[in-house]
């Protein structure tokens, strides 16, 4: 067995295929609002925007300058989208309408924003559409079917040698000229685990291959001398990676001594990547291309090549590597007092593993790993004392911890997913993680201090309104939200909620829905506070061969802070550098999170008629999701719950005659019906 770390078919829709997608569809005789408003009441107008497809058809429009503002959406009817495709850019007239709801229809497609689709091919499928459904009630040749659920219809696909009906394909859109589209791509059977794992990469716009130029580019520059001239030789000092045990891009090493008088130095060597990755090189633009690693159960998408990634960027023990090294000097308490930054050479003394180095902080001189850290084992003492200190004051300040379980799946020789598991973190990963948030924070802090460009971490205060209903909601299940001023939100505030949640034995699924009631952290070149840190100033410096950010934020710490050039001159790179990461880290997501639900489902595949208990993650007004313990989670539709349930949005409530599901509630589920390709579990309450 292997144990690794990770990082909804659909029935077709009543709707043209692609060759007439850009027909004006049949009317239904109902009036709309359009036609049924008096001209005294609203003049038509007209806008721009990015139409936002459903797959019933229908879809919204928000028009340009009116992000933010409420009720803002034109809704477009299914007949009247004027063929065009979710995300496509469009001309819409519409004329508001009653109770805050516009209706409006397409007028023009300014601009297509797909250029390929993915998903099925299929083979002689029956179509049945508006006036054209009893003469076309079967149509020969190949169609599309597409994966993404806001693209409705079939779509006519060019045969082709290279590719089956069943086969899982990328087509190419036509565009305004109509017809058949062609296959660009073919994955492999739609019913292969890897060839669906590929698909969802492509889809969200993942590339796998190198640019061959950036591959011929590492190859050289991996071979490169250390060159120790310009930088401090740290290669007798005693530094030491701690990593997962799957990790092979080490790029964070740590040491720690102690300073007269009390306080502490902490030293955060990273990786300097950046001094292979050259300035305008092909690297670079493929980094920037990529934006990220992706880490899926058992594999790996590199930001960089493993030449470099792996190789001569990685930490390895007893090697000397080039590093950049952070000095931040701590008071007794760990507040920070100052940070300086330098070029160094390191050499790792021991490859740490999270696992053996709790095993060794609850067994001490017993543990059978301790003559492996017997030359760090003091050191390691010292840093978990520090690092309490820091986690004590991260608590103090109003952090949240809202991380979510991370399973660990554990595949058999086929790479199919045999037990899915949850990760524990021990003080191991809890003191590699505040180490490196002490160290963002004081390089975030420094170059501002500089009037230096860096590409921060920012995390705006939650929107009023979401949290508001967050805060109501919570209330009725008991909690203690008294604290909770949703116009002026403290970070201390959520403490006693969140500890309520754990005592109620809910601390997962609240958190869970207190992340959806907050905004999405990002990067930004400007300065902002994190308010799930905390933290006034932030970036991301210490994992540079794994994130555009920290590599953008070392090249311009090497070229402007310990360089000559003109901090003007960086000004729009770290702009550059922050959209593309933001970008990529959103592909990577979406990437990750659907990978992980094809291996959930894959394993609830084979447990069809089991049952397990569960506790419902999610309400909606058709039906309910239910979470198992580790994890792997279902969905109950609201037909099949026993009685007649109203779904009360403003309590996040399922209520029907007697019985009301909240949040967090405890629930028996039957395993019934599941969907491996599209990562979809239907259970049954039992």
């Amino acid at each position: 067995m292997k144990r690794t770390n990770p990082k909804r078919g659909r029935r077709p829709s009543a709707r043209p295929p692609f060759s007439a997608r850009k027909k004006a569809a049949p009317r239904t005789g109902r009036k709309s609002p359009l036609a049924r408003s008096s001209p005294s009441r609203a003049k038509t107008r007209t806008a721009e925007g990015v139409f936002s497809g459903t797959a019933r058809g229908f879809g919204f429009v928000l028009p340009d300058g009116a992000e933010g503002k409420p009720n803002a959406d034109i809704f477009i009817p299914a007949d009247k989208t004027g063929g065009a495709l979710d995300l496509d850019r469009v001309a819409v007239r519409f004329r508001p309408g009653f109770e805050n709801r516009t209706e409006g229809e397409v007028t023009a497609i300014l601009s297509e924003g797909r250029k390929t689709l993915i998903g099925v091919l299929v083979s002689g499928r029956p179509l049945a559409f508006g006036r054209h459904a009893s003469r076309d009630r079967f149509r020969s040749g190949w169609y599309l079917i597409p994966d993404d659920g806001k693209i409705p219809g079939e779509f006519p696909v060019r045969p082709s040698p290279d590719a089956d009906p069943g086969d899982r394909v990328e087509i190419t859109l036509p565009g305004r000229r109509g017809g058949a589209c062609e296959i660009s791509r073919v994955f492999g059977r739609a019913t292969d685990r890897r060839a669906n794992c590929d698909a969802i990469l492509a889809g969200a716009g993942i590339e796998t291959e190198f640019d061959p130029s950036a591959l011929r580019e590492a190859e050289l520059v991996s071979r490169e001398p250390i060159g120790r001239e310009g930088r401090r030789d740290l290669t007798k000092n005693l530094i030491f990676t701690i990593d997962g045990a799957d990790a092979k891009d080490l790029d964070d090493a740590v040491s720690l001594a102690a300073l007269p008088g009390g306080g502490w130095l902490l030293g955060v060597h990273i990786a300097d990547v950046s001094s292979y990755v050259k300035p305008g090189s092909a690297l670079e633009k493929d980094a920037f291309r990529r934006g990220t690693s992706v880490y899926f159960v058992d594999r790996v998408v590199p930001m960089l090549p493993v030449a470099l990634s792996n190789g001569a960027c990685s930490l390895n023990p007893n090697e000397d590597k080039r590093a950049l090294s952070a000095w931040i000097t701590l008071s007794k308490d760990g507040s920070i007092m100052g940070c300086e930054l330098e070029k160094t050479v390191i050499r790792s003394r021991v490859r740490g593993v999270y696992d053996e180095v709790n095993a060794l902080f609850s067994d001490g001189e017993n543990s059978p790993f301790y003559p492996k850290y017997r030359a760090v084992y003091p050191a390691l003492l010292r840093m978990r004392e520090l690092y309490r200190l820091l986690e004590k004051r991260s608590a103090a300040r109003g952090s949240l911890s809202l991380d979510r379980p991370e399973p660990i799946f554990t595949l058999d020789e086929g790479g199919d997913p045999v037990d899915v598991s949850l990760r524990s973190r021990g003080d191991a990963e809890k003191l590699i993680e505040q180490f490196m948030l002490t160290a963002n924070e004081a390089v975030a802090t420094l170059l501002r201090e500089r009037g230096i460009p860096c590409v921060y971490r920012i995390h705006e205060d939650p929107d009023p309104l979401k949290l508001a209903a967050f805060k109501r909601a919570a209330a009725h299940l008991g909690l203690d939200v008294s604290g909770i001023d949703p116009a002026d939100p403290g970070n201390c505030s959520f403490a006693p909620l969140l500890a309520d949640a754990a005592a109620h034995g809910i601390a997962e699924q609240i958190s869970l829905s207190l992340l959806r009631a907050m905004a999405k952290a990002r990067y930004e070149d400007r300065p902002s506070r994190h308010f799930g840190l905390a933290i006034d100033l932030y970036c991301h410096f210490t994992s540079p061969i794994r994130r555009l950010a920290d590599l953008a934020t070392h090249r311009i710490i090497s070229e402007v802070l310990l360089g000559s050039a003109s901090p003007r001159r960086f000004a729009g790179f770290a702009r550059d550098a922050a959209q593309a990461a933001t970008a990529a880290e959103l592909r990577a997501l979406d990437a990750e999170r659907k990978i992980e639900a094809t291996y959930k489902a894959l394993w609830l595949e084979k447990r069809i008629g089991e049952v397990f208990p569960a506790r419902v993650s999610s309400l909606t007004s058709f039906g309910l999701f239910a979470e198992l313990d580790n994890t792997c989670e279902g969905m109950i539709p609201l037909h099949d719950l026993p009685g007649v349930y109203i779904y009360n949005e403003l309590d996040m409530a399922l209520v029907g005659g007697k019985i009301t599901f909240r949040l967090g509630d405890r629930l028996t589920v039957r395993v019934e019906e599941v969907d491996p390709l599209a990562g979809r579990v239907r259970f049954s309450l039992v």
